[in-house]
């Protein structure tokens, strides 16, 4: 214990000593940020460089402990051949960060490097061993690792929002992984752990809004590579059922920011890689929250899924733990607000999403007829099918001087139409009644294809007048 509280300490004192020191520095260099009306209240130039200090205090602090002679400078030199392993995967992090903080990288060169990064430290030792209590064969754990450690490393680095909240998130998961590896006895890992969270400690006290120094990506990708690493040493003391279940409630506000940021954007079919204002701090933001407040309220959650990762360690409340943590998160993302999810369970619940599947089967099937019409006759018996079935009630087609019609019995009350344009003189034209029955989002996906078709065998049609007489009677 002395030795973890003489690692808490001195890598606390020199994160708070050396991150003034490398802001200066890194302001002096002309790399930072400079705010022109910026709403965080930032009126000088933020250097983004904060993993620099995080990563010298880290490692400064275990060489002081090797020199002090204390006795988990013992643990640590045995643990050295795991360490030196795993350094070349932190190294690579750590560079990817600080050259996208001085230069900037491309998200997929950053994507790629992290992939690298979390196959080298499998290489070193960091495996999933189980999943839901089975046993994780070699060729699973390492696609299931390495999807794990690139989710945590993009985790705090796609939170890092706003001014604080990516170091105190870390700093909330470092603790609760540390008294899950002192409830464990985890010794090793405890003291992994230990100094990360002094230098967050440290680091927090000038990275809170209104911050003189920000992470930067050298500070959030290791923090997050490094937490990812931690929840699979903790998961591997307890490979159970719940062996991962308490490291993903541990950093369950990043991760679910990194999972809803996904979803959204598949449903809104967006490029993944391109930033937005859907993040969780920036619904927050603008819901009226100041920054400080967002901070706070997400450092709360973070208290909350901290404990209940605590909890579920204990056997005989885990389930009841878990149901009451996946419920308050469902409270969570519905106060947010996600329109996506709203649309996309109400598609689900009321069956809209089957009937715009068939309505997509039914267009495909329908281009595919009306492609292979040998005549405007064929081509219009089809076309009327599908109107039927699509929900219109009229449709005009003027071709080559020629123009005849296809309606309903039946005249709706009010309606409206598109017309599609083939030629200057040729048109098609279709009339909906407004309600009507079938989906109505067929008709720029219909307008595309009577386009389309009616373009490549307008010629055949017009040298064909006896086809004209036979559809100018109608339907």
């Amino acid at each position: 214990m002395y030795s973890l509280a003489f690692l808490a300490c001195v890598s606390f004192v020199l994160s708070l000593f050396l991150t003034p020191v490398v802001r200066s520095l890194f302001r002096s260099w002309g790399f930072a940020d400079y705010p022109a009306g910026d709403p965080a209240g930032h009126d000088r130039p933020v250097p983004r460089a904060g993993g620099v200090a995080i990563a010298i205090s880290y490692l400064l602090a275990y060489g002081i402990l090797l020199v002090v002679k204390l006795k988990a400078g013992l643990i640590i030199w045995h643990s050295l051949d795991f360490a030196l392993r795993l350094l070349p995967a932190l190294a690579l992090i750590f560079l990817i960060g600080l050259i996208h903080d001085l230069k900037g990288v491309e998200p997929w060169q950053k994507l790629v490097g992290e992939i690298v990064a979390a196959g080298l430290a499998y290489w070193a030792g960091v495996h999933l061993r189980s999943f839901g209590g089975y046993i994780l064969s070699a060729w699973l754990s390492l696609p299931l690792t390495i999807l794990w450690l690139v989710g945590c490393t993009n985790a705090i680095n796609l939170i890092d929002g706003v001014d604080g909240l990516a170091a105190g998130v870390g700093l909330f998961a470092t603790c609760t992984t540390l008294i899950a590896a002192l409830l464990q006895n985890n010794v090793d890992l405890a003291l992994a752990v230990v100094p990360l969270a002094g230098c967050l400690l440290g680091f927090i006290r000038y990275n809170f809004n209104p911050a003189t120094i920000f992470l930067g990506d050298s500070g959030s990708l290791c923090i997050g590579f490094l937490l990812g690493c931690f929840g699979v040493l903790w998961s591997q003391k307890a490979a159970t059922l719940l062996g991962m279940t308490a490291p993903l409630m541990a950093l369950s506000v990043p991760l679910l920011d990194t999972g809803i940021t996904l979803v959204r954007r598949v449903l809104r079919r967006q490029p993944m890689f391109e930033a937005d204002r859907g993040h969780i701090h920036h619904r927050l933001l603008d819901k009226g929250l100041t920054q400080r407040k967002v901070a706070l309220t997400l450092y709360a959650c973070c208290a909350v899924g901290a404990t209940c990762s605590i909890l579920i360690m204990n056997k005989s409340v885990a389930g009841f733990v878990i149901i009451i943590f996946c419920l308050m998160s469902w409270i969570g993302i519905q106060h947010l607000g996600y329109i996506e999810f709203g649309v996309a369970g109400r598609m689900f619940i009321e069956g809209a999403f089957r009937r715009l599947l068939n309505s997509q089967i039914a267009l495909q099937t329908y281009e595919h007829r009306l492609a292979e019409a040998a005549s405007l006759e064929e081509y219009w018996q089809v076309l009327g099918v599908a109107l039927r079935e699509f929900g219109f009630h009229r449709a005009e087609i003027s071709l080559g001087g020629r123009s005849f019609t296809w309606q309903q019995a039946v005249h709706p009350v009010s309606s409206w139409d598109v017309t599609i344009p083939l030629t200057d003189t040729d048109f098609v034209r279709l009339t909906r009644p407004f309600g009507a029955s079938g989906q109505p989002n067929v008709v720029p996906a219909l307008a595309d294809i009577l386009r389309t078709t009616l373009t490549v065998k307008r010629q055949a049609f017009v040298n064909n007048p006896a086809s004209y007489r036979t559809v100018s009677r109608g339907n």
